[in-house]
């Protein structure tokens, strides 16, 4: 059906944008001439290579398809879980990132044509910080999307841990080495990315407590700062290796996933 073959093409969209944010962190760690970054800048980083228009509008398909089967998530229920409280916080989180993929996949449609730079997106992230700060309980709002983030980011150590991403995958499919390594890398990748929310959560919170806007941190922002912690170098290229490994993992979910429609 059409919506498994977006749904796949968009998990590989995906591990592409993460794959290539790991690597370039990896490179910074290592004074390989990389950078920290986020997805908004990797479409940038695209845009800028050789045959970047192609590889753009196949990432701005790849993202809108991931986006089209997160709203079908969310709306549907393919998957036909229960109706309880956290079948209803999953399909929010599900709209939620249907949300954030269709901007990131509009962001590379402007790219495509010229009408976006290749910088990144804390800016913007500052600006949405300010507006919702200048609202009333503007702080408590902040402090509260910081909190949620922080909640996903050890919802993501927790599926990490139980390696629950098992569940929604055809293993029978895979040789039992392919398994083992799926399951590795995932763990990996998961655990790296959560992470990173508690990072962003942390700084949100920080940018209510202290009504600073310039506070909050992006993915870019996350992975600098750890490069200017002791030991830096070694925490950033742990991390960063473990968003290859999330890149990986999505792809092993665009081949193996159960995709019910």
């Amino acid at each position: 059906m059409w919506i498994e073959k977006l749904a796949r093409f968009g998990y590989t969209a995906k591990g592409i944008v993460y794959a290539i944010i790991g690597w370039l962190a990896v490179q910074a760690a290592f004074g390989g001439g990389g950078q920290t970054t986020d997805a908004t800048g990797v479409l940038g980083t695209i845009a800028q290579q050789p045959f970047g228009q192609f590889l753009l509008g196949f990432m701005a398909f790849g993202l809108m398809g991931y986006a089209i089967w997160r709203f079908v998530e969310a709306i549907r229920d393919p998957e036909h879980r229960s109706t309880d409280a956290d079948d209803l916080v999953r399909r929010i989180g599900c709209a939620i990132s249907g949300l954030i993929y269709t901007s990131l996949a509009i962001t590379a449609v402007r790219l495509l044509i010229g009408a976006a730079s290749s910088g990144s997106g804390g800016n913007s992230q500052q600006d949405w910080t300010a507006r919702l700060l200048a609202q009333p309980f503007g702080q408590w709002l902040v402090g509260l999307v910081g909190a949620i983030i922080i909640g996903s980011g050890f919802n993501e150590l927790y599926q990490a841990y139980k390696a629950k991403f098992r569940q929604k995958m055809k293993l029978q499919e895979m040789s039992p080495a392919e398994e083992t390594w799926a399951t590795r890398v995932g763990r990996i990748g998961i655990a790296a990315r959560g992470i990173i929310f508690i990072m962003i959560g942390f700084f949100a919170i920080q940018a209510a407590r202290q009504f600073d806007p310039t506070e909050v941190r992006g993915f870019d922002g996350a992975l600098a700062v750890l490069a200017q912690q002791p030991y830096g170098p070694w925490l950033l290229g742990s991390v960063a290796i473990g968003l290859i490994a999330y890149g990986i993992h999505m792809f092993v979910q665009a081949q193996y996933r159960r995709i019910m429609t």
